[in-house]
């Protein structure tokens, strides 16, 4: 990677697109009526965003498209490994709760590695729609975007699949746990 800018190098780029591309084909399912070719086109002319999309593999995200907005003309990618993404794990939510934390303090919080790479929590609605698509967290869990009212009581939630359907959950916004990591979205 470019050290400077937020850029991958020509066979970083390469490698990347590569990968998108064999996903893209293997689950059609999750973008009927999207081809390739367009989106390519756009992942070429926003290097800016194609290093935000290597920040979701590496961190085992699995990126995926799952939509496309008409109005702004924008793909939408989710995280889409079946499992939280790995290297996004054993987080508390956000800022606030990481600093209130006196003891055993976790490397990192939720909301702040979202930003750091370029992406957005997933929110609860998004969520439900990845779940739509497969089955994602049958094992783990993943931070959803809390609301305000929420998180000013000191709480966070999560959601998983078990038993057949999502379940949104609450937890402490300090807790962290081995198999709770996050998913994010991006648009391009």
């Amino acid at each position: 990677m470019n050290s400077n800018k937020k850029e991958l190098l020509p066979e970083q780029r390469d490698e990347l697109l590569r990968t998108l591309k064999a996903r893209f084909e293997k689950n059609s399912h999750r973008h009927k009526g999207l081809e390739w070719a367009k989106l390519a086109a756009k992942l070429e002319a926003n290097p800016e965003k194609l290093w935000v999309l290597d920040e979701m593999e590496v961190t085992g995200g699995e990126p995926d498209v799952v939509g496309f907005d008409k109005k702004t003309g924008e793909f939408i990618f989710y995280d889409c490994s079946a499992e939280s993404p790995k290297g996004r794990r054993s987080l508390c939510y956000d800022r606030e709760a990481l600093d209130a934390r006196k003891m055993h303090k976790p490397a990192n919080s939720a909301v702040d590695m979202a930003a750091e790479m370029g992406i957005e929590l997933l929110n609860e609605e998004q969520y439900r729609a990845l779940q739509e698509l497969g089955k994602f967290d049958a094992k783990t869990s993943s931070w959803v975007k809390t609301p305000a009212d929420i998180r000013k009581l000191g709480g966070a939630i999560f959601g998983d699949w078990r038993f057949g359907r999502v379940f949104i959950y609450h937890n402490g916004a300090d807790s962290y746990y081995g198999a709770r990591g996050f998913r994010g979205s991006l648009r391009v």
